[in-house]
């Protein structure tokens, strides 16, 4: 049985950004998205029938978010795959909504990665090969492809840059709440001139570390009609797919194709539209780097030419192809994980600014889990 477009996006929130007060929660924020996302669609914390959240801080997140909400779902999923676990969550609720064993997921997340520090709320796993190298995880695992990619196609600091610029130019285009963090002019040369942190990427190559979160609420397409009324223009889930590769990056099979090809073929094919379809697109920006891989593995461009891509401003304001149109997490906001405020922004792409067709795409790990949605207007239904 088919799933497209049986589900659709009633709500979908941010928590607070940037620095929250001494005292806040990673489940706190959660919680603070979850009713913000709930109150747009008129439903209460007690409607929540299915909870799905991950966090690198909460090993049992959904549980401790449903005592936070002091609700008993009957059905809860803290499924952890990095920042790609809010789409793989997607693609298991609406399975469980089609399947009459829920009627309301809600997916959550928070993290107070700024508060706490990095080291201190995000624990890595360590790899026995990789470990007598002592390799500054995660950006040596970002920093390997970038260079691996550098040496096959060609790519340069230059287009790296690029991406940044392109980021900082959404960031201070951006007119909403939470404002984004980064907001000072941006240019090529500056991102070349910050200090290196694993080469080749310096610091302008690297995302934020915010506090914050974000939820989404999920209900069936009918459901979601009689909440939001036809005044609300519908979100629907259209294709989902879901990818892993590898753990540790010293496994990983190729450093310049992730499988982000095998999940962006599968969205593509559940939701019966290509990449020239995709009108807006949300992809994971931990570091410079993924975007152009990305680009290259969901099919915007052919392998190896990310890097020009997006060095002729294709995924700036004004582009071809607008990316990350908050600015991401590389000037926006990043909380630890960032698959859920992405997801909320490419909900708002079909919600409010009207595009037919939005992308979402999370990465988790050292480009280990991939996972793709592709949410459209009732048009595509």
């Amino acid at each position: 049985m088919s799933l497209r477009a049986q589900v659709a996006i009633a709500g979908a929130a941010l928590s607070d950004m940037g620095a929250v007060p001494e005292g806040t929660t990673p489940a706190g924020l959660a919680a603070q998205a979850a009713r913000r996302a709930l109150g747009q669609c008129g439903l209460g914390v007690q409607d929540v029938d299915g909870l799905f959240a991950a966090s690198t801080q909460l090993p049992w997140a959904s549980v401790t978010l449903a005592e936070e909400l002091g609700i008993r779902p009957r059905v809860s999923d803290s499924t952890q795959v990095g920042g790609s676990s809010p789409i793989a969550h997607l693609n298991h609720a609406r399975a469980l909504i089609a399947a009459g064993q829920i009627e309301v997921a809600l997916i959550a997340y928070g993290s107070t990665q700024r508060l706490v520090g990095r080291a201190a709320a995000s624990v890595q796993e360590v790899d026995p090969y990789e470990a007598p190298y002592r390799p500054p995880l995660p950006i040596a695992a970002y920093a390997l492809a970038a260079s691996r990619h550098m040496h096959e196609y060609g790519t340069t600091p230059e287009q790296l840059a690029a991406v940044a610029v392109s980021a900082r130019a959404w960031a201070r285009a951006w007119e909403g709440t939470p404002a984004a963090w980064s907001t000072t002019p941006l240019e090529i040369a500056d991102v070349l001139a910050a200090p290196r942190v694993c080469d080749p990427l310096g610091v302008r190559d690297c995302c934020l570390v915010t506090d914050g979160g974000g939820a989404i609420v999920v209900v069936a397409r009918e459901r979601a009609r009689e909440l939001l009324g036809p005044a609300v223009p519908e979100v629907l889930v259209l294709g989902i797919g879901e990818a892993l590769s590898h753990r540790h990056v010293s496994s990983m099979p190729s450093l310049t194709t992730t499988a982000a090809v095998e999940s962006g073929a599968r969205a593509y094919a559940e939701a019966g539209l290509t990449a020239a379809d995709v009108q807006v697109a949300q992809l994971y920006d931990a570091f410079t780097i993924t975007p152009i891989v990305f680009l290259e593995d969901l099919g915007f461009c052919p392998k190896g030419e990310g890097g020009p891509f997006v060095a002729r401003g294709a995924i700036a304001p004004g582009g071809a192809l607008p990316v990350n149109t908050t600015g991401g997490g590389l000037s926006f906001q990043h909380p630890g994980m960032n698959g859920l405020p992405l997801l909320v922004e490419g909900v708002r792409q079909v919600r409010e600014v009207g595009r037919d067709v939005s992308l979402v795409h999370g990465n988790g790990g050292a480009w280990s889990s991939q996972c793709t949605v592709l949410l459209g207007s009732g048009a595509t239904a």
